[in-house]
């Protein structure tokens, strides 16, 4: 089980005004702000805006994190989303805008700025050496997600967590947050968390597999399993996104990045790419009873996905919504 933190996103500029006051001046600033040229990360921090639009959005929260860390009081302790872009724990959803802080509940600290202070106490908290702070650790991080956060937004954060296919392993585990739930004084969202985690799934490779199987599960579909792994009569591996045990039902959840990303086409154009992915189709359905095909941004509109699976034959014990 790895306790290191993600990869830092891709190498940036990042122009502080503290740094350079010989340089960048006050009309220089506003100018590149007010053209787009520049993005403001924090106050006093800035980078070229298409430098910043390569980032993903959990890249640029973690680099919102590392600038406003450097501006607080050494000893603080960085926790629950600002922890979760440092680990590499994706979640459902926008990012928030400011940086999370666990204090102590008696300290009277208040939220402001970019700064997210959160006086629910230290009691118990799991946490490492952070620079000259204190990070939390990924159960943890986890854990205060899904005690505090709306319910796909959380499950999302633990699905990371535990993700078993992770470069280098999963980051915890759900006996590790159990234990760690179990062993904490009793918090408000104990409750919530725990459902959190009777639905985890280790397979989810990806905050958007999260909300399908939400989505699968809340219109009464079978029970079904992520990256499902089967050697086709060809010799071909393949990996299906939800699979359906019970009715042998192959789902795939396409997200556009498989057609148009350089880094699934290699040397491939777009057209070679849905070609061999139409091959691969055709080898599926040939192997299993059933198969449907869905976009990843279809889970945002549930009647469509119930449309498309009950016509395809898979059985729901839920009226269409």
């Amino acid at each position: 089980m790895s306790s290191t933190t993600a990869p830092p996103a891709p190498e940036l500029v990042v122009v502080r005004r503290r740094d350079h006051l010989d340089v960048v001046d006050d009309r220089r600033l506003r100018r590149n702000l007010a053209s787009g040229a520049w993005t403001r990360v924090t106050a006093g921090s800035y980078v070229v805006t298409a430098d910043w639009r390569r980032l993903r959005p959990i890249q640029q929260h973690r680099l919102l994190v590392d600038e406003v860390a450097q501006r607080l009081e050494p000893g603080a302790v960085i926790s629950h989303f600002a922890a979760a872009a440092e680990h590499g724990i994706d979640i459902l959803g926008a990012w928030p805008r400011r940086v999370d802080v666990t204090i102590e509940r008696a300290t009277g600290g208040r939220s402001g700025g970019a700064v997210k202070r959160r006086a629910i106490g230290l009691e118990g908290v799991q946490r490492a050496p952070f620079g000259v702070h204190e990070l939390t650790t990924p159960a943890q991080t986890a854990l205060d997600i899904a005690r505090t956060s709306p319910f796909l937004v959380a499950a999302s954060a633990v699905d990371q967590a535990i993700w078993a296919d992770r470069d280098g392993g999963p980051l915890t585990t759900i006996e590790e947050l159990t234990s760690l739930l179990d062993a904490e004084p009793r918090r408000r969202g104990d409750v919530r968390a725990r459902r959190i985690l009777d639905a985890a799934d280790p397979g989810a490779a990806n905050p958007r597999e999260t909300k399908a199987a939400h989505v699968l599960r809340s219109l009464g579909f079978p029970s079904s399993r992520s990256q499902e792994r089967r050697m086709l009569r060809s010799g071909r591996l393949v990996f299906g996104d939800r699979y359906f045990p019970e009715h042998d039902h192959w789902l795939e959840i396409d997200g556009r990045g498989k057609y148009l990303s350089p880094d699934f086409g290699d040397d491939r154009d777009p057209a070679e790419i849905v070609i061999d992915e139409k091959n691969r189709e055709n080898e599926i359905r040939r192997e299993v009873r059933g198969f449907s095909r869905l976009e990843a941004t279809d889970f945002d509109a549930p009647r469509l996905v119930y449309d498309v699976l009950t016509a395809d034959g898979l059985p729901s014990t839920k009226p269409r919504p």
